[in-house]
């Protein structure tokens, strides 16, 4: 990271220019914020995503609810979100089956849902999640889980954060050497046509 880089600036001399002085104190701010306020950035958005997840896996263990399914046979038809095996392009790991299950009210319901290939000959049971109305749902999420994809959030939001302030120092460098050259360019051109004259200073 160039930015400490224009710390030296501030060294006394001469020829340091006001631009040389924006400067330093431009990277003195670019090495806090990257040291202080990223991080910060990182952890309040891992933090905010965590608890917000946190709150999801609540929910979720609040509405479904697991039962034990029973296999009645295999399905022609793929499970909802069960890719075909002519699609995949490969022996898939999980199986479509019609299999039957007990809904939250005690009813029996039996449909066609995604199991282990192992668990998909007929009288195989495997654990099923429903709704409270006894409709198969997905598992809920996992605190782990949640706390993984914070972690993610967090690091994205730092990462950003970082790449945001180093341009920022970038773009305003940029734009003091081009300062620079405007002030040599008009400094030239006064000092230009009096070049080699004698009593010009030269």
């Amino acid at each position: 990271m160039r930015a400490a880089t224009g710390v030296w600036r501030w060294r006394r001399n001469p020829l340091r220019r006001t631009t040389d002085l924006i400067e330093a104190w431009v990277a003195l701010a670019a090495v806090v914020l990257l040291a202080l306020a990223v991080p910060a950035a990182g952890w309040i958005a891992g933090q905010r995503t965590d608890a917000s997840l946190q709150r999801a896996v609540r929910a979720q263990s609040l509405q479904r609810l697991p039962t034990t399914a029973r296999v009645v046979r295999l399905s022609d038809a793929p499970a909802p979100g069960l890719q075909s095996p002519e699609a995949a392009g490969e022996q898939p790991a999980r199986r479509a089956v019609v299999a039957r299950w007990t809904a939250p009210d005690g009813t029996d319901r039996t449909g066609t849902v995604a199991t282990r290939r192992e668990l998909s000959d007929p009288g195989d049971t495997f654990r099923l999640w429903t709704d409270r109305g006894g409709r198969p749902v997905s598992a809920p999420m996992r605190p782990e889980t949640a706390h993984a994809h914070a972690l993610v959030v967090g690091l994205l939001a730092a990462t950003l954060a970082g790449v945001f302030v180093e341009s920022a120092r970038r773009l305003v460098v940029r734009r003091l050497v081009h300062r620079r050259y405007r002030c040599l360019d008009r400094a030239w051109a006064k000092a230009g046509p009096d070049w080699g004259r004698t009593g010009a200073g030269s």
